[in-house]
């Protein structure tokens, strides 16, 4: 028990191996760039048909913030805002992407993370009934994440509950797909690969953290993307000269289910994990059916695993308590597992 297992995040190494060996196979294919290339072409068709939509908008980006920042600045108007959960990934975790671009999150309660369809008409009937919203910024459009920053996710009735909304006011719903493949794959979820198409304006399948070396996949169903989004994407800095870096990579992830495979075995070992958790007595702050763990831990537990594995500090809690974050990836073995178990095993629950 002398290494030290890292449980940090879900992109702590490189990419499967699968990836690796496809990126050495076409290494000296001559191709265009841009994403002109027939690894793209190909990656395209694939994630169509997994989606079941062949009139799909596809465009490969590089990393979630640089994806989010360029989906909701290329949708919105100059005087929009995007109305997101106060722990939404877009208003707490990257740095101000979004008001860089000009644009204000404009933040509403969750709960567990999650938007709730009430709170959000709630919010945009009041926004609109104000005599002076004219001099405010508009709502022109909700984000969500699947799965939230807390590893929660929504049911197909909630996420279909906040379109209608959506709909209502006429402002597109973007799901942040960063861990797309874990929110499919979570336990005792009822929303399909296919379900995507139809419940939001633009979405994606992140790759970074499922997978890829690097690459987010954007979809905007039925042929849905803004005018002149490849040009956004460029403004942006966010198109690759060496297109075929994404496009390789998806269309390995999208070949044969890899994608959701990998996700699956990630999610089972997190909640094995989770189970281990509990039968040494340690709480859990919120009960995630997905690949990421949130655990509460006083200061003498943390110093104890610390010892012996990594893991990613959260946020205090009021009592002195810390919620610490323990992720898994295509990469944690049955072993790792084991190995945690081992630890907690040895240094007991321990009460601070």
């Amino acid at each position: 028990m002398e290494t030290k297992k890292s449980f940090v995040c879900d992109y702590s190494e490189g990419a499967h191996p699968r990836i690796l060996e496809r990126f050495i196979e076409t290494n000296m294919v001559q191709c265009p760039g841009y994403g002109f290339d027939t690894f793209s072409d190909s990656a395209k068709a694939k994630i169509r048909e997994a989606i079941g939509d062949p009139d799909a908008d596809i465009f490969f980006l590089g990393g979630g913030t640089q994806t989010n920042s360029t989906i909701i600045a290329t949708m919105l108007k100059p005087f929009d805002g995007v109305v997101a959960v106060q722990t939404g990934h877009i208003a707490v975790h990257e740095a101000g992407a979004v008001e860089y671009t000009g644009h204000k999150v404009l933040t509403i309660p969750g709960k567990d993370g999650k938007m709730d369809a009430e709170t959000l008409s709630t919010y945009l009937e009041a926004f609109f009934d104000d005599g002076n919203h004219d001099h405010m910024v508009f709502p022109g459009m909700a984000y969500i994440s699947f799965p939230t920053e807390y590893g929660t996710i929504y049911s197909k009735a909630e996420i279909e509950a906040i379109h209608s909304v959506c709909r209502d006011y006429s402002i597109p719903l973007f799901i942040d797909g960063a861990r797309m493949g874990y929110g499919l794959k979570a336990e005792g979820g009822d929303i399909t690969i296919t379900d995507l198409k139809g419940l939001c304006e633009v979405f994606y399948f992140g790759g970074t953290k499922v997978g890829a070396l690097c690459g987010e996949a954007v979809v905007f169903p039925h042929h849905g993307a803004p005018n002149h989004f490849f040009t956004m994407v460029k403004q942006h800095g966010a198109l690759f000269a060496k297109g075929r870096l994404p496009g390789i990579q998806f269309d390995t992830l999208f070949t044969d289910g890899l994608y959701l495979k990998i996700a699956e075995g990630a999610v089972k070992r997190a909640i094995l994990m989770k189970w281990i958790f509990r039968k040494y007595g340690y709480p859990l702050h919120m009960d995630s059916p997905t690949n990421q763990q949130f655990i509460i831990l006083t200061d003498e537990q943390m110093a104890a695993l610390s010892e012996y594995v990594k893991y990613e500090i959260w946020e205090p809690l009021p009592d002195g308590r810390t919620v610490v974050r323990f992720a898994t990836s295509w990469a944690t073995t049955d072993a790792d597992i084991d190995f945690l178990e081992d630890v907690l095993k040895k240094i007991g629950p321990r009460e601070g």
